[in-house]
């Protein structure tokens, strides 16, 4: 989250450091007392930025002033003590500690989930804004006008409308309710010319990819592979879908309905205010009670409140006094609907808090590891509400097993699409945007082309983070092969096993980034990742192809 500038703060660290250097002054605390320090620095950033995204305006007595005064007197303290820190005294554990510390010092809480601009979404159009100006233009139009989709004489938000896509039995209606999103692909895209918001900024993004590296490059990291075999991997995966899903041609704005079977079968079953309880009953059958966890809840829509759902900290865990102080964590969302797809939305960053809480290492390590990592973790459990089983238990009716399933590859797969997307756009950010995501969904997810249209352009990451989506596209196969691992060892969960969750956080989760992602995850593996068991998991309903019907 951008609530101070980063620039500013990168700043003081320098001016710290050279004061420290300056005065010749000798370290007045040890790493651990910098670790200490470094804790309440990220508690006074994650806190700031709670405060900011209107879960309430003081925390523990203390108003904003209050704690960001605390954030520059830690991040000071913090800067200064690393200054004095010598690589060639530390044991690997410990270097490894600075190292994160070094990095959390330059980003702090920067870079968690936006909540508040400076910029709005008219300021996009301005051919002369760069960078994170330009990113945060883009992202408000998601807020101003995503979350307020003209339709029948209302007003839907992008996530309602998601929703409402897959109940609407009327194709002229269901159209209409797709092209209430023009306005904001214009406001990303433009008429699709090379000048568009959307293409400056990804021109902007794929120039600093290749100094930088970018999303996919970390994502490629973390599994050990070529960035080149990310991309092969998302073409099997998509193809798997392509063969399993029939051949029939269907319009964009038809594809949520016709693959959402489920989700009207299921609608009735899951208002909005059984979103909260189902969840809670869910984890609690996996060992993990979200109320004792005491997990905060921020989940009715309201006017400049971030566009997309996400869980953050609002202080991490650590030891006081030999006493560990537990984690408080937060989930944001816009839910003013109730339904199967926003159930699984729910539920998976109800996985991102259980990830969360299950942390119990020191201070530098107090984090979930690479972003393709743990969005693939949260999906473990998410996936199960689309298991019949599952439905049957905490909804008291299910869908057809082909339903279900044809429910939650669709989605799957159309994040696959996304992250294909990118790195087309983020190798070539010089093609037509329009004209990439056209060949990819007719292809792959037998959808009419329309290159006419940005219908592309409805995921906030596409411009918060370019590459980002890479991080579903790719997670859906880690997310099948933690699921497998974790049959092997404690057999089925997908109705409850209280086991599940005192054994995935003490073999997966507690020690946050005490190692590598890459590392732990191939250990929790026993191997590499690779596609072969989503394609089997998406080859379950090639066994019993449906015609894409309008029932």
């Amino acid at each position: 989250m951008r609530n101070w500038s980063v620039r500013f703060l990168f700043i003081t660290f320098i001016a710290a450091s050279l004061i420290a250097r300056s005065t010749g002054e000798s370290p007045a605390r040890s790493l651990t007392e910098t670790e200490n320090s470094y804790a309440e620095l990220m508690d006074a950033s994650n806190i700031l930025a709670a405060i900011d995204s209107g879960l309430f305006v003081s925390y523990r007595g203390k108003g904003r002033a209050a704690w960001k005064q605390i954030q520059e007197k830690k991040y000071k303290e913090v800067a200064a003590g690393l200054t004095t820190v010598s690589a060639k005294e530390l044991s690997a554990t410990d270097a490894r500690a600075v190292m994160l510390m070094h990095k959390g010092v330059e980003s702090t809480s920067a870079e968690r989930a936006p909540l508040k601009h400076k910029m709005h979404c008219k300021d996009a159009q301005d051919s002369n804004l760069n960078g994170a100006d330009l990113r945060s233009a883009l992202y408000s139009c998601f807020d101003e006008l995503g979350n307020n989709l003209e339709f029948e004489g209302k007003h839907v938000s992008r996530v309602s409308a998601f929703d409402l896509l897959t109940q609407i039995n009327e194709p002229l209606r269901r159209r209409a309710l797709f092209m209430s999103f023009v306005p904001l692909w214009k406001a990303v895209n433009g008429n699709d010319e090379p000048e568009s918001p959307y293409r400056r900024m990804i021109a902007q993004s794929a120039a600093g990819a290749a100094k930088n590296g970018s999303p996919v490059d970390e994502a490629a990291k973390t599994l050990g592979v070529q960035p080149t075999q990310i991309e092969a991997w998302l073409l099997e995966i998509l193809d798997a879908w392509r063969e399993a899903s029939g051949n029939h041609q269907i319009e964009p704005w038809d594809y949520r309905y016709f693959e959402g079977k489920a989700e009207r079968l299921l609608s009735a079953a899951i208002p909005r205010e059984s979103l909260l309880p189902i969840t809670q009953r869910y984890y609690k059958d996996l060992g993990a009670d979200l109320q004792q966890l005491g997990i905060l809840y921020d989940l009715n829509p309201r006017p400049g409140k971030a566009p997309l759902a996400y869980t953050d900290f609002v202080t991490r865990g650590h030891m006081v006094h030999e006493v560990w102080q537990p984690t408080v964590v937060y989930i944001s969302g816009n839910y003013a609907r109730g339904g199967l797809g926003l159930l699984n939305e729910f539920v998976h960053e109800n996985g991102h808090g259980v990830h969360m809480m299950a942390l119990h290492t020191r201070p530098a390590f107090m984090d979930l590891g690479d972003a393709v990592f743990y969005e693939a973790f949260a999906d473990v459990p998410s996936w199960d509400t689309y298991e019949p089983s599952w439905q049957q238990k905490h909804l008291g009716m299910s869908a057809p097993e082909s339903d279900s399933l044809r429910a939650l590859y669709s989605s799957v797969t159309l994040d696959v699409a996304w992250a294909l997307f990118e790195i087309r756009m983020l190798h070539n950010p010089a093609a037509d945007p329009n004209e990439v995501w056209t060949e990819i969904t007719s292809h792959y997810l037998h959808i009419v082309p329309h290159p006419e249209l940005a219908w592309w352009a409805v995921r906030v990451q596409l411009v918060d983070a370019p590459g980002y989506m890479v991080n579903y596209g790719i997670g859906g196969m880690i997310t099948a092969s933690i699921r497998h691992r974790i049959q092997e060892s404690l057999g089925p969960f997908v109705t409850g096993n209280l086991r599940w969750y005192p054994w995935i956080s003490e073999h997966l989760l507690r020690q946050g980034m005490e190692h590598e992602t890459s590392i732990e995850l191939k250990e929790f593996l026993g191997g590499p990742v690779s596609p072969e068991g989503l394609i089997k998991d998406i080859q379950r309903i090639g066994s019993d192809v449906i015609s894409r019907s309008t029932n």
